[in-house]
């Protein structure tokens, strides 16, 4: 078996274990960041339909080295609810997700981020409850098969419950752990092979994991009021990314 798949350059690899690298240190930092990185520079150099499914792995080894790193914090019950949305919103989603447009997911994703954090009501599960937290994994589930990374949206409905960033960063992980499996599993299904793919996806699994060790020294480090604000300032910008991409196409 070739260390490459045919489908990228030896170069292409070696980008991606880096960023793979980089991303885990983010998203393990912050809670977010890593996977629009990585599947930004995914697209860059793999084929489209390789995309998303090659994305979820490399995603589901950082999420599950910070789930681990993270363990003694997570907030089971949250998570309970959110996987049981999230295996509905798998089930269901792709048939429905193939009749609407890329944009317009973009789009209301974009909207729902921005109004969790700037609203004048911010979204709390406190408020509404363990149902709609189930929906919103239902919502998230359906939206990764077609977007990839939907960490920003995971983590704006989880933030206003989980005041300490530790139990927000593992939740956060074991709920997107079990997404990209998730989502892996459909890929599969539906035809997609990863064989060619297995030493380079090993390759940035380990530089991830060591990425997650790195990154979660750093949020240790930082003070809870600077984290909350860092997050919500990325969010933001992540946000409106999202709005430009959806509303490009009419420009």
């Amino acid at each position: 078996m070739e260390f490459v798949p045919s489908d990228i350059t030896f170069i292409s690899a070696v980008i991606l274990v880096i960023v793979a690298f980089l991303g885990s240190a983010i998203s393990a930092a912050i809670g977010i960041g890593g996977g629009l990185t990585f599947i930004t520079v995914l697209a860059s150099v793999a084929p489209a339909s390789a995309v998303i499914p090659i994305h979820g792995v490399v995603q589901l080894g950082s999420n599950f080295g910070r789930a681990t790193v993270q363990r003694a914090y997570i907030n089971w019950p949250i998570t309970s609810y959110f996987i049981l949305g999230s295996i509905i919103g798998i089930a269901i989603g792709g048939n429905l997700a193939l009749q609407m447009p890329d944009n317009l997911l973009k789009f209301l994703l974009a909207i729902f981020i921005l109004y969790s954090i700037w609203g004048p009501s911010r979204f709390s599960i406190q408020k509404i409850g363990a149902k709609m937290l189930a929906v919103s994994g239902l919502i998230s589930a359906f939206l990764t098969m077609f977007i990839g990374a939907t960490g920003p949206f995971v983590i704006s409905v989880l933030a206003p419950a989980l005041q300490d960033r530790r139990a927000l960063l593992g939740t956060h992980a074991v709920c997107m752990v079990m997404q990209h499996s998730l989502k892996i599993l459909v890929f599969g299904f539906l035809g997609f092979s990863y064989i060619a793919w297995i030493p380079v996806l090993f390759a940035m699994i380990i530089s991830g994991y060591f990425g997650t060790l790195i990154g979660s020294h750093i949020t240790n480090w930082l003070p809870e009021e600077a984290f909350r604000k860092i997050l919500r300032i990325i969010l933001t910008i992540l946000a409106a990314n999202l709005l430009v991409s959806a509303t490009v196409i009419y420009m």
